[in-house]
């Protein structure tokens, strides 16, 4: 019984962090639906672009009744869940900070300030990059009635679309955890900077086929997200080095709680 209040613990703690989580996503899902439609222009922005330079029907349909509907609920839900992603990662360093030596603290904190910079810019790089690239392409296959007899028009839903922008903002947003995630596996000696280093070509047919399953079906979007990724990778082999180097014996002991 003595061991097991440790864990009961460890447990009642978890569940008090993942409901200060749960409560922050539902605040910040409220407040976003309050402004959904500034956020859902701000995410059809890159498409009216394309559609008014390609002359397209500069419209977005829904075939459901309630389709909008969800559609604005499933935008501001993930327009929360992106704003109060730094949230959940402060309550994750709050359940595992006093567990940690003081060392560990300081080597662990850098990362968990990275991993919010990382995924906001992975969101950004689609936004601003990938998508003013890919979409063009897309409604180029838009054709008259002079070319296919019968003209080829985009009538997109709302909805498709959405869940496409959301899908490819998470997506990246996850990929570019990458120097998180090997740095942190470097520092627990389970890979190395020269084995990374010895692995660059199985690495880059794997961002490829990543790249290839994430992005629109078309080579300008995978060489948009493969490009990064690969520069992270880099940048991954780079921290690993430099944190091999600095590495010093471990002397201190957990702080009593």
């Amino acid at each position: 019984m003595s061991e097991a209040k440790p864990i009961i613990g460890h447990l009642v703690e978890l569940r008090k962090r993942l409901l200060w989580v749960i409560a922050a996503m539902i605040v910040g899902t409220a407040i976003c639906f309050a402004f959904v439609e500034p956020i859902y222009a701000f995410l059809v922005q890159p498409l009216a672009d394309a559609m008014a330079a390609e002359g397209g029907s500069q419209r977005l349909i829904y075939t459901g009744l309630t389709e909008a509907f969800f559609t604005y609920l499933k935008v501001a839900f993930f327009a929360g869940v992106f704003m109060t992603f730094p949230i959940l990662l402060f309550q994750l360093w709050l359940f595992v900070a006093p567990g940690l030596y003081r060392s560990e603290r300081g080597a662990f904190l850098p990362f968990l300030i990275a991993t919010p910079i990382l995924f906001f810019a992975g969101g950004a790089a689609v936004y601003y990059v990938v998508m003013p690239q890919a979409w063009p392409f897309f409604l180029s296959f838009q054709t008259g009635a002079e070319e296919t007899t019968l003209p080829i028009q985009l009538e997109a839903r709302v909805s498709e679309y959405l869940d496409l922008i959301m899908t490819l903002i998470f997506a990246f947003g996850v990929c570019f955890q990458l120097p998180v995630l090997l740095t942190l596996l470097g520092k627990a000696g389970i890979v190395s900077a020269d084995g990374l280093a010895s692995k660059r070509k199985y690495a880059l047919i794997i961002t490829f086929i990543v790249a290839a399953l994430l992005t629109p079906p078309d080579i300008v979007s995978q060489i948009l997200l493969a490009m990064p990724i690969l520069l992270l990778y880099e940048i991954s082999i780079l921290l690993i080095r430099y944190a091999a180097k600095t590495k010093k014996p471990e002397t201190d002991i957990p702080e009593a709680p």
